[in-house]
């Protein structure tokens, strides 16, 4: 088997316009200065995934700005439901590479796809606005996933925008989770001896976490973080953070991740107001 590479991201916020900002940094100047870092990788990926929120409010003018800056990168491009996106607005303005849709329509956002021997799947955990910011596997997802999930089968990579397991960190795992992020867990099971990761976005934050010899592997925001400390109650920006991607080497014996943060942009300040330092999830 050769090896697959992937670039991972996460968190864009993409506004209507090219002013648009959150946590006191404009979204778009990041996503093309990632996307150009991206298309001059000293190794060239096969792939792109965006595990969500490629919008902050899912209007036509923002998916229709994030659609002209992604149609620069050089590589297929791939895209998960965040829980500020809609289904259908990303099979509606969003192209993407070649894929097998797992439930017809346009509503739901689900899908495989395969590279030199590796599967991949997209599962689109976005539930009803009420339950927002947190996720919900559907039973229709669930049925996606335990067919998925088998013993038997080619290296398997997973996909979504929310975090399964809780994080330790009480406003995150009170906020954030798949509700029935358990049993997705318990579904996974059977497929851990082919199961490459579950990769997804969502916290901002770069984080890992292994429970029963599975990967699960958070990606940080193109630009703006948020922080994800023990102690913590409340939603609170993280200043401190890099926007990052991560570069994802599926190789015969082993994966490995390489998380690529970069510097903040010349002309993007930090404007530390208390507003920006609670962070938001409206916004």
């Amino acid at each position: 088997m050769e090896p697959v590479y992937f670039v991972h991201l996460s968190d864009t916020h993409f506004g209507p316009t090219a002013e648009y900002s959150r946590q006191g940094h404009r979204s778009l100047p990041y996503a093309r200065h990632v996307i150009d870092m991206i298309n001059h990788l000293p190794t060239r990926p096969d792939f792109v995934i965006h595990t969500g929120d490629v919008t902050t409010h899912p209007t036509e003018a923002a998916y229709r700005l994030a659609a002209e800056t992604f149609a620069d990168l050089e590589y297929p491009v791939y895209y998960c439901t965040g829980n500020h996106d809609r289904s259908a607005d990303i099979h509606r303005y969003m192209p993407m590479g070649p894929k097998v849709d797992c439930q017809p329509g346009i509503d739901t956002l689900s899908y495989t796809f395969e590279v030199r021997g590796e599967r991949f799947l997209v599962l689109d955990a976005r539930g009803p606005d009420e339950i927002d910011p947190r996720g919900l596997l559907s039973a229709q997802q669930m049925d996606v996933l335990r067919r998925e999930a088998t013993p038997d089968g080619p290296p398997l990579s997973i996909f979504t925008h929310y975090p399964a397991l809780r994080l330790n960190a009480p406003w995150m795992d009170a906020n954030m989770l798949i509700f029935n992020g358990e049993e997705m867990h318990q579904a996974l099971l059977p497929a851990r001896g082919r199961l490459r990761g579950v990769f997804y976005g969502h916290i901002h934050n770069s984080m890992q976490t292994v429970r029963d010899g599975i990967l699960y592997c958070a990606v940080a925001s193109t630009f703006a973080g948020f922080t994800t400390w023990p102690n913590e109650e409340m939603i609170r920006a993280d200043h401190d953070a890099m926007p990052a991607f991560n570069f994802v080497e599926c190789l015969p014996e082993q994966t490995i991740v390489q998380q690529r943060p970069f510097a903040r942009l010349a002309g993007e300040p930090v404007r530390r107001t208390k507003e920006n330092d609670s962070g938001s999830l409206e916004d």
